[in-house]
Order: C-alpha cells, then sequence, then structure tokens
C-alpha cells in the first residue's frame, strides 16, 4: 500500500455503475471489516484483492464501530478505488487492473 492517497483514474458514469452492480450481485465479501476497524492491513487486503479481482464487495461486521458512510468515502480514497455503491453494511468497490490479461478484466464502457 502507497503511504499517499490514490485518486480513481476516473469516475465511473451512471451507465458503468449499472453494469458494475450487476456483476457484483453473485459476489460474496472477500474482506470483512471487524471491531479493529479500517487499519493498515484491511486497506492493504482490500488493495491486494481489487488488484485480482477488480471488482469486490467488502462487509462492515456487526461487532464494527466504523460508519457505513464514512467507510464508503475513506476506503475508496485510501484505496485508489471507485465506490460503485453501499447497499447495507455492504461496500461495493471498483479498481481497472490494466496489468491482468486482456481478456479477464472487465470491459466498460
Amino acid at each position: 500500500m502507497s503511504d499517499k492517497t490514490s485518486q480513481p483514474d476516473q469516475e465511473l458514469t451512471i451507465k458503468q455503475k449499472k453494469i458494475l452492480k450487476g456483476l457484483a450481485h453473485p459476489l460474496s465479501p472477500v474482506v470483512k471489516i471487524g471491531k479493529e476497524g479500517i487499519t493498515r492491513g484491511v486497506l492493504e487486503t482490500i488493495e491486494n484483492e481489487l488488484l485480482y479481482h477488480e471488482l469486490i464487495k467488502v462487509k462492515i461486521g456487526n461487532n464494527s464501530d466504523v460508519v457505513k458512510t464514512e467507510a464508503a468515502r475513506i476506503i475508496p480514497e485510501k484505496t485508489g478505488s471507485s465506490l460503485v455503491q453501499l447497499i447495507g453494511k455492504t461496500v461495493i468497490l471498483y479498481k481497472a487492473n490494466c496489468k491482468k490479461q486482456k481478456d479477464k478484466r472487465i470491459k466498460l464502457p
């Protein structure tokens, strides 16, 4: 994880978000935020999962004191990803990975 805050390459359009929401629907959360909150380790895990999957769900656990709207603001800011959707206590994030094989990337208009 880089020490400086990363910004997403571009903001997602409504059409792109709609496509990503559809792709995210069957996904299970790959990262869970627990009672420790949004730690450096959690952010590093999110970044690694984004590199591998491009589109992930992050679940805020019931025992966590993290406010979901704050998590939806902080995590994309710190990881350079884009917020696709906040639904309940689940944050859906997207970050394109141009180093992935072309046929395995998520294609957006």
